[in-house]
């Protein structure tokens, strides 16, 4: 399914982003996301189904360059892995590309 934007909301699946409300909602449910949580989870969603680097998701998220050797990307991807696996059981929406990034995809 293709990223819905509607000036309020990013949709893939059963997640609801609402970037302006600081909010994301799995099958209508709020997810408990921290600021940066929500920043990383609309990056990639802002970018659905393409593959995106460390590197870019760094310097959207975080807001500077990308240092080699800081792993706060993946941190934050597992948190949000681990939230979004409680909210939505069996669905795996954060895919790893090793040696690439990750991509959001409802599939």
């Amino acid at each position: 399914m293709e990223a819905a934007i509607d000036g309020y909301a990013l949709r893939i699946g059963a997640l609801e982003i609402r970037p302006n409300e600081y909010e994301a909602l799995a099958s209508g449910e709020r997810l408990p996301l921290t600021v940066r949580e929500l920043d990383l989870l609309t990056a990639l969603a802002e970018r659905h189904d393409r593959i995106v680097g460390r590197e870019e998701l760094y310097r959207v998220v975080w807001g500077e360059p990308y240092r080699k050797s800081d792993r706060s990307v993946d941190v934050y991807i597992g948190r949000l892995r681990h939230k979004l696996g409680e909210a939505l059981p069996g669905q795996t929406l954060i895919h790893t590309h090793f040696g690439f990034g990750y991509r959001l995809s409802s599939g």
